[in-house]
């Protein structure tokens, strides 16, 4: 959809005067003597053309006397308001062009104002210095409508007049005939008094805007202009939080008059560098929501207050419910939960801010695409209704003149226009309340209150009570020891440093979850645990978030998010455990890009990694966030995946594939983020590449699995030596190192050639000469068995190529197939000497007849047929290359099929094993319950080797 699609139904260019008492009224008082026809025809010029910003400038352009000014804009707001309703009423325009061009207008006249009053007050006073030294100018913010350039037809002005240093006024060259200085305080106190009436009082034609002062700092009680000081202070010791979502759409509006540009912009900057902090946290800020709600709670029960009186009269489409307000909400509330992370989302307009939360997965696709519609559809019509008059209402009645006139404004029946109106209402308030979790469910927790008297406050007969409760929702001996753990929680030193309101939200959260963990542990399948574990679990995820309220918020405001985290506690200790080290993960939990992932989704992390390389560019440098924001960001993803994998939407292959992927893209970012950071690095980009070996090569990565990378370089720079062993040094620190966000991977580099005696980083010339032996100490055959799960990874793409090229030509070279066994089989005996299996358990990996097995068989595939089946090098996987020697004929193909089926098997069961144990646990299981499976490796194994050996 494209906002100008949304044009009004035509009605002819005749009936607007009918229809519409300000534009009859102005034309009158344009031609008081001429007849209906000139007054159509001086109609017709007035909508011929748009008002564009251009035009507006030029006819004020040469004011500079603000008596002249104050009726010069009032005949042009006439006059562009006349032109804009026949336009928009008659189809010509829609709500792009409406609201355009008022905040067109509404710019340029303060900016005439602001410019004419100054001068005019400088020539008595002179002009405002700071303690700089520099020239000083007013800073005039739009707040509301104006500052988000979407100020509809007859909206006041939301303004607040601000200067950035103490000083005061003196004569220049341009103003020699100051009499008396003035405090720069003083000066912009008097200009203010001048600007306000030059544009808000009602004289001949009208007035140009009414102007609200309201929002300043201390409202009404406050000074008329503050310094950027006086602004700090306040912000930051008596703002409040609906104050940071004005603030979300302040913007300066004024110009220049004294000061250059470059002076101008550091004003500018000096007031931003303030607000923005203010309005938009570090984190993500969940706490802001509860804050919001309360605001729509009081602003939404004095709408339904008047409402009430005349319910039957009709709705108010901005305040009431589903209106316009309640669409502003929603984005302005995920903007200042997201904001501080995401710097595309601090955009003033409610439209483009719908689509950037819909791209930053916060909004649903088709929820925006209607928000969308919806919200030009109730701007249009209280445009229509504003048209009706030039009257400031939102008011649509159900029946009356005013109804008919706006309608027909709308160009649409009455009956036809209500039936909209109420379907729109029904379907924003329903978002709303999805959004603000506005539902009995949260009543319920907030107003059954049961539990014992006083347990909350640590009173002393809180332990045996509170444990008497607990047994009663059915937790057993564990009661005694989680009731302690409450009460520590709710009543001691964690929740002491909260605030009150916190504190509260917390003891309601623990409620929620005491009472529903029981349903949380029946939903989670076949991974069952006890009611206890799992009150245990996430009690350990309580205490480890208490002291971050927003996370807190982000459960108590959203109890699916809270059910649902319940639900990925129960579904296996690892996933427990990552939660609670990295809870920034939570905030996936919300996001609607959550549920789409599947087996069918692309594995493709190009769209969030450039979103990454943005957040990481916008960091300025400072290595520290860019490095936090990486493992966040990381981490956050990875919980996507684990969330679909635990949903049964993943196979384990396709998961693999998808972590084995975004490791790649991880990779590729701190490449490209070492590289910017080294010291006096050459311009052009590395002559570098990242290989992966092992799981990382074979994409068969899983959530803890570590990295085993090999880094080339192929560069004629004389200190190529020295560059990249710097580049991998800083990678290597920026993969490992851990910070107040965890970290990224365990990296393993002894894959390199000569191995932990070798060099971190090697030419490719000297990885050649290694692998193909030339001076008799090259590469053993284990390396390269290892050589056919490696593969270019990240860097350059041509050296990358080279890589994949070299490799193919080092495993297609002819060995003689007897030999090739024998070293084969060594190997795999001395894999089973280091890997010692003490106990009764099959080992999943490292037995025989187990996933080592199968690799090595696949292996051995390659090395010993890829001279004469060259498409055995391509790095397919152990499965597709298992069924592509079959399909070649080197091995039995029903025996090839069923030691496929038993390697799935094998991974799934390793996979189930690790979500519960963590990585680096033995997957290990009752021999019966793989013997089918083990047979059936041992048998491919005797068809491939001849042999049993090595051991049984």
């Amino acid at each position: 959809m494209t906002f100008d699609s949304l044009v009004l139904s035509k009605i002819h260019l005749q009936d607007v005067p009918k229809l519409s008492s300000f534009v009859d009224r102005s034309l009158k008082a344009m031609l008081p003597a001429g007849s209906d026809d000139e007054r159509l025809h001086r109609l017709q010029d007035l909508a011929a053309a748009p008002w564009t910003r251009d035009r507006i400038v030029e006819r004020v352009r040469g004011v500079t006397d603000s008596t002249q000014l104050a009726y010069a804009l009032r005949q042009l707001r006439r006059e562009l308001m006349v032109s804009l309703i026949a336009r928009n009423s008659t189809g010509c325009c829609g709500y792009d062009e409406v609201v355009d061009t008022m905040t067109a207008l509404a710019e340029e006249s303060v900016r005439a104002v602001v410019r004419v009053c100054a001068r005019e007050l400088s020539e008595r006073h002179g002009v405002p210095f700071g303690e700089s030294g520099a020239p000083q100018d007013l800073l005039v913010v739009g707040m509301g409508k104006l500052g988000g350039c979407e100020l509809n037809v007859s909206s006041d002005i939301d303004l607040i007049f601000l200067y950035s240093e103490d000083g005061e006024t003196r004569a220049t060259p341009e103003y020699p005939n100051a009499r008396r200085t003035l405090a720069v305080s003083e000066f912009y106190a008097r200009l203010a008094r001048r600007i306000i009436p030059a544009l808000n009082d009602v004289e001949g034609p009208g007035f140009v805007f009414r102007v609200d002062m309201r929002l300043r700092p201390n409202g009404d009680a406050g000074p008329i202009v503050c310094s950027s000081e006086m602004l700090e202070e306040y912000l930051y010791t008596q703002g409040r939080d609906w104050e940071r979502f004005a603030w979300l759409k302040g913007r300066i509006v004024s110009e220049p008059v004294f000061a250059s540009p470059e002076q101008f912009e550091a004003q500018k900057a000096d007031i931003q560098s303030l607000v923005t902090p203010f309005v938009f946290r570090k984190y993500l800020d969940f706490s802001a929501i509860s804050s919001l709600t309360k605001l729509h709670e009081m602003v939404r029960a004095e709408t339904d207050r008047r409402e009430a009186l005349r319910a039957r009269e009709g709705c108010n489409v901005k305040l009431g419910r589903g209106g316009i307000r309640e669409i502003e909400f929603i984005v302005q509330t995920l903007q200042v939960i997201r904001g501080g992370r995401d710097m595309k989302l601090r955009g003033k307009s409610t439209l483009r801010m719908i689509d950037a939360l819909v791209h930053a997965g916060a909004i649903q696709p088709n929820v925006g695409e209607k928000l969308k519609t919806d919200y030009v559809f109730l701007r249009d019509l209280e445009h229509a209704l504003q048209y009706v008059d030039d009257q400031q209402t939102q008011w649509l009645p159900h029946s009356g003149e005013t109804l008919e006139r706006a309608a027909g404004l709308f160009g649409a029946a009455p009956a036809e226009l209500w039936a909209e109106v109420e379907k729109v209402r029904e379907f924003v308030a329903a978002t709303f309340d999805g959004v603000f979790h506005v539902n009995a469910e949260k009543a319920e927790v907030k107003d059954k209150d049961a539990w014992p008297l006083g347990w909350s406050e640590g009173a002393p007969s809180a332990p045996m009570l509170l444990e008497e409760k607990l047994r009663g929702f059915g937790y057993g001996d564990a009661s005694e020891e989680l009731a302690g753990r409450i009460l520590a929680l709710v009543s001691g030193r964690r929740s002491a440093v909260l605030s009150e309101e916190a504190r509260t939200r917390l003891r309601l959260l623990v409620q929620f979850v005491v009472e529903r963990a029981p349903q949380w542990v029946e939903g989670a399948g076949p991974r069952v645990i006890s009611q206890a574990e799992e009150l245990s679990r996430y009690l350990k995820l309580l205490e480890a978030i208490a002291g971050r309220s927003t996370y807190a918020a982000l459960l108590y405001q959203y109890p699916s998010a809270c059910a649902r985290v319940g639900r990925v506690l129960a579904a296996s200790r690892w996933s427990a455990d990552y939660v609670v080290r990295h809870p920034i993960v939570l905030d996936e939990l919300v996001d609607a890009r959550s549920t789409e992932m599947d087996d069918f989704t692309p594995v493709d992390w190009s769209k969030w990694r450039d979103a990454l390389h943005e957040a990481l560019t916008s960091a300025g440098g400072d290595q520290e966030r860019q490095i936090n924001y990486l493992r966040d960001a990381h981490h956050g993803a990875v919980f996507r995946l684990l969330v679909a994998d635990l949903d049964g939407r993943f196979a384990v292959e396709r998961l693999a594939d998808q972590l084995s992927a975004l490791a790649d893209a991880v990779i590729a970012e701190v490449l490209d983020l070492a590289w910017a950071s080294l010291p006096n690095h050459p311009d052009e980009p590395p002559k570098f590449a990242v290989i992966g070996y092992g799981k990382l090569g074979g994409k068969e990565l899983g959530y803890q699995s570590d990295l085993d990378i090999v880094f080339l370089y192929d560069d004629p720079n004389p200190d190529a030596d020295v560059i990249y062993s710097r580049l991998v040094r800083r990678m290597m620190s920026m993969l490992t190192v851990q910070t107040s966000s965890g970290k990224l991977f365990d990296v393993d580099l002894r894959l390199r050639p000569n191995g932990e005696n070798g060099l971190a980083v090697c030419s490719f010339e000297m990885f050649s000469r290694y692998q193909r032996n030339m001076d008799g100490n090259g590469a053993w055959l284990w390396e390269h068995q290892a050589l056919t799960r490696a593969r270019f990874v990240a860097g350059d793409p041509e050296l990358g190529r080279r890589f994949e090229q070299e490799r193919a030509e080092i495993l297609r070279m002819p060995r003689a197939i007897e030999p090739l066994k024998a070293e084969v089989l060594e190997m795999r005996r001395k894999m089973l000497e280091g890997h010692p299996n003490r106990t009764t358990q099959f080992d999943l990996k490292h037995s025989r007849g187990g996933m080592v097995d199968v690799e090595f068989i696949v292996q051995f595939m390659v090395l010993g047929w890829s001279a004469s089946h060259p498409e055995l090098v391509n790095n397919f996987g152990n499965i597709l290359l298992l069924e592509m020697s079959a399909r070649l004929g080197l091995i039995d193909g029903n025996l090839a099929q069923a030691a496929v089926r038993a390697y799935r098997r094998y991974r799934a069961l390793q996979h189930e094993i690790r979500l519960n144990a963590g990585e680096s646990v033995p997957a290990r299981v009752p021999p019966e319950l793989v013997a089918e499976e083990r047979n059936t490796v041992l048998d491919l194994w005797r068809h491939v080797f001849g042999t049993a050996e090595p051991g049984k």
